[in-house]
């Protein structure tokens, strides 16, 4: 209740929708074990509501199942859950992606915003560009006391704030 006083006092005008999970509906390990936390909301064209999209763990876990069952239709915007099976990428390394703040913004917010940190084409092909120059394919344990991984992460991170335009940001910038 704090938190959320805060957050109205904060941001005076925004209509905020908190949606709590309570222990008794889902017990912290199935939160954990389900991904339950590990989902995306998202808008879809069409749609007046929102969707929020899960890992198919979540449908899998029985309280999570239960709790999402009755979600859609609360005095909030979501009106619509969706799972997606992403064992695939979880095997590979990547994982469910991790739960997105969402944020509306009005046009002069958007255009008030600095740096390249909007999504598009040309973003997304400078990125895929940075992830092939500086992602190691892999990494073991003796890399971490090799002076030449913190170089190369200071490299990589110099490069992504220049595609973002974002500045310095980083001590090691300065």
């Amino acid at each position: 209740a704090a938190m959320q006083a805060a957050l109205r006092a904060a941001a005076p005008g925004i209509d905020f929708h908190f949606i709590e999970v309570a222990a008794a509906d889902v017990p912290l390990g199935d939160a954990v074990t389900s991904y339950l936390f590990n989902s995306q909301l998202v808008s879809v064209p069409g749609n007046g509501g929102m969707t929020l999209v899960l890992p198919e763990e979540a449908r899998e876990t029985d309280s999570t199942r239960e709790y999402l069952e009755g979600l859609a239709g609360g005095n909030h915007p979501i009106d619509r859950v969706e799972f997606i099976d992403l064992r695939q990428s979880m095997r590979n390394g990547g994982g469910p992606a991790c739960l997105r703040l969402r944020v509306v913004l009005s046009a002069a917010e958007r255009a008030a915003l600095s740096g390249n940190i909007l999504l598009d084409e040309a973003l997304y092909e400078s990125l895929g560009t940075w992830i092939e120059a500086h992602y190691r394919d892999r990494l073991v344990p003796a890399d971490l006391a090799d002076p030449q991984l913190m170089l190369e992460s200071n490299a990589a991170l110099d490069a992504l704030t220049g595609i973002l335009d974002l500045g310095a940001i980083y001590d090691f910038q300065r």
